[in-house]
């Protein structure tokens, strides 16, 4: 890319938006479910606008400026390892970014888990022999087993999809997490965290309703290693980016797993 095309490409900036407040978070029978699962009080939204209009190809010049924005430094919440909420604060350096696909507008993508011997015909969690941990189901062992029977009955693809690792998330929880008997509560609560968070539009011609949110996951390092989400790797912890180009707003959908709240309080900054 010239010098020229890079002087036109100014920085990104951001202001949060304290007055946008997301359902699943206010909304007293989900917390209800996310403190069984261990993750109340370590799942949170944000909300931020930005200046210019958001290229897909600058994907990595974005989530930099996003972090590295003085507004996000000192609002943008993560928690600690002693389970305190404070600011980003720190330098970042760099940060990877992975594209999610997000393209589904219903939830058909769980179809098949009704129809493979993963949950039965009432909703209820087929039960199954596992070697680690002694009260497992089939659900989880498709979920992260890959050589079990059920792991290719999602295809590789929709696994990839937002809707299907918010499903995924909700399903293994925090460090305490109480395992649902039956599913619907898993695919409600993820279902209702995507309406949250991503946006769509109807062509006016076809009636067609398409995804229109861009969602990155991010992990931002600082001058010592990797930072945010958390200074350690696990599955559970993890930061969503989710971008509604056309509104110029960005949600930060953030999880640090460990033990959650055992009271249904709020979230400190939604």
């Amino acid at each position: 890319m010239s010098e020229e095309t890079h002087a036109f490409e100014q920085t990104y900036t951001f202001n949060v938006l304290s007055n946008k407040h997301f359902s699943f978070l206010r909304d007293s029978q989900t917390a209800r479910h996310l403190m069984k699962w261990s993750m109340l009080g370590r799942i949170n939204v944000q909300a931020f606008n930005f200046d210019q209009t958001f290229q897909a190809y600058r994907k990595n010049d974005f989530a930099l400026h996003f972090f590295q924005d003085p507004c996000v430094k000192n609002d943008l919440k993560m928690l600690d390892t002693s389970g305190v909420w404070r600011p980003l604060g720190n330098e970042i350096t760099h940060v990877d970014v992975e594209i999610v696909p997000c393209t589904k507008v219903s939830v058909d993508i769980f179809d098949p888990v009704f129809s493979n011997g993963i949950v039965h015909a009432s909703g209820h969690i087929v039960k199954c022999y596992h070697e680690v941990h002694p009260d497992f189901d089939e659900l989880r062992m498709m979920l992260i087993e890959e050589d079990s029977d059920h792991y290719h009955v999602v295809s590789t693809c929709d696994r990839q999809e937002f809707l299907f690792r918010l499903f995924k998330h909700v399903v293994l929880g925090g460090e305490l997490c109480q395992y649902e008997d039956v599913i619907g509560p898993y695919i409600e609560t993820a279902k209702l965290i995507y309406k949250d968070l991503v946006s769509v539009q109807k062509n006016s011609e076809t009636k067609e309703i398409k995804v229109v949110s861009i969602v990155l996951k991010v992990t931002a390092y600082d001058g010592n290693g990797m930072y945010y989400p958390s200074g350690r790797h696990n599955e559970q912890t993890f930061a969503y980016l989710c971008i509604d180009p056309f509104k110029k707003h960005v949600y930060v959908l953030y999880h640090s797993f460990g033990i959650g709240l055992f009271s249904d309080k709020s979230l400190p900054c939604s």
